[in-house]
Formats: C-alpha cells, structure tokens, sequence
C-alpha cells in the first residue's frame, strides 16, 4: 500500500472539524480567514522586478453566521457536534 503523503478537506469538512475542535455546540458557524497583504518589487533579477503583491493566509476559524449569510455556506453546530447532555 503506498505511503499517504496528503490529506484534503472541502470547506465543510474544515468547518466542522473546528467547530468540532473549539467545543462548539449551537448557532451557525461559517469559515473565516485573515489575509495579510505586502507589495513590493518582485522578479527573478534586479532588471526583471516589476510591482507586485503578496496573500497571505494568516489565520484560519470560524465566526457566528450572520442572518445575510446563506445557509449553505454554513453549519449548524447543534446538528455536527451535538452536546453529551
């Protein structure tokens, strides 16, 4: 069997692996991210630099879903990771 190198999510199953892993058990959730942004001068050499841009992931989580959000980009902690009780 060969060796497993990389594990993929869709955004749902990330949605609800940190819902599951912050504890969470009620209201709509969404995905959230924080991006960073620099410019500068970018090239392979000095004489091919030409202005440019950087994104940056800086953080990923979850944040309550507004009453505008669609439910579809959305879970409902209730249903993914239920409460023992």
């Amino acid at each position: 069997m060969p060796e497993v190198n990389q594990y993929v999510f869709s955004n749902k199953e990330l949605l609800e692996l940190l819902i599951k892993q912050a504890g969470v058990h009620e209201g709509r959730w969404v995905l959230m991210a924080n991006f960073g942004f620099n410019a500068g001068n970018f090239g392979p050499s000095p004489d091919q630099a030409v202005p440019g841009a950087v994104v940056a992931v800086q953080q990923i989580g979850i944040q309550r879903a507004g009453a505008d959000m669609p439910e579809q980009m959305s879970l409902d902690a209730a249903v993914v990771n239920p409460s023992a009780d």
